[in-house]
């Protein structure tokens, strides 16, 4: 059976620096107006017995976390048929919903129960989807590269006490970062797996890392995700050669440029 929230907490021990002061309250955006600009986030139901958050890249594409793919009781992977993306899922309607069609897990993720960086670092996947969502109050997101340490981000997701409607955090900071893994002082809770990380240097938001799991920092909530760059490119070599788990043949379809960007380890984990 799939974990009610699919999210997993750690205890991050050894790291320097510390929790950024100037960070943003949580917005729910919980009317049409609020969230018009991120519709493309969504909620993953997973089978019916769990959810997390994920966001076009693509018309057919969702960005999300690994982990949310698999059984954490089991440790095999969900049928792909089994999960529903919500795009834009508020107070109880979507602006598109979509089966998924098929799941492409980085090849280096391992699903364990023993929480660790190699975990998070390739913890990102992709979901095709059924058919892709086109319409004009839905637009995918593009990706940038990681940022530097110290850069100001910010997350849109969903929660389980805030499942139905997302929430924006505009301002968090990137803390560390360390053998691929982001360190960030954003704020997460149980189902905010997957959520997308923004830039928002430039014109318009920009998908720079993706939430894999919370963790503590000298006594302080912190969140981790995947240095999405490297991860997002193996990812899409994965889809063009066919690779993922679903129900139907995988299509031999050239994505590589999915996503790509606009216009052109001294930590030690244990369980809590």
């Amino acid at each position: 059976m799939v974990a009610k929230h699919l999210f997993w907490g750690m205890c991050l021990v050894v790291l320097g620096g510390s929790v950024m002061a100037q960070d943003a309250r949580l917005e729910r955006l919980d009317t049409t107006d609020a969230g018009q600009d991120w519709q493309a986030v969504g909620r993953l139901d997973i089978d019916g017995k769990g959810f997390c958050t994920g966001a076009l890249i693509a018309p057919d594409l969702v960005l999300t976390a690994a982990h949310c793919v698999f059984d954490s009781r089991t440790g095999a992977q969900v049928d792909p048929g089994g999960i529903e993306f919500r795009a834009g899922w508020r107070n109880g309607r979507a602006e598109a919903y979509r089966a998924v069609r098929r799941a492409v897990v980085h090849p280096d993720y391992v699903f364990n129960r023993d929480i660790s960086a190699d975990r998070v670092r390739n913890d990102v996947a992709l979901l095709e989807l059924q058919r892709p969502i086109r319409i004009p109050s839905v637009t995918p997101f593009e990706t940038a590269q990681r940022p530097r340490k110290g850069a100001e981000i910010g997350v849109v997701s969903y929660a389980h006490d805030r499942a139905e409607a997302p929430s924006l955090q505009e301002v968090c900071s990137v803390m560390a970062r360390q053998s691929g893994i982001l360190v960030m002082s954003c704020n997460v809770d149980f189902g905010s797996s997957g959520a997308p990380v923004f830039s928002f240097v430039g014109d318009t938001p920009q998908i720079v890392s993706v939430v894999s799991a919370k963790a503590q920092v000298n006594g302080a909530n912190v969140s981790l995700g995947t240095a999405l760059t490297e991860p997002l490119v193996t990812l899409k070599a994965e889809l063009a050669r066919g690779s993922g788990y679903g129900l139907d043949p995988a299509p031999q379809v050239n994505r590589l440029t999915v996503g790509g960007m606009r216009r052109d380890t001294g930590a030690k984990f244990v369980k809590p």
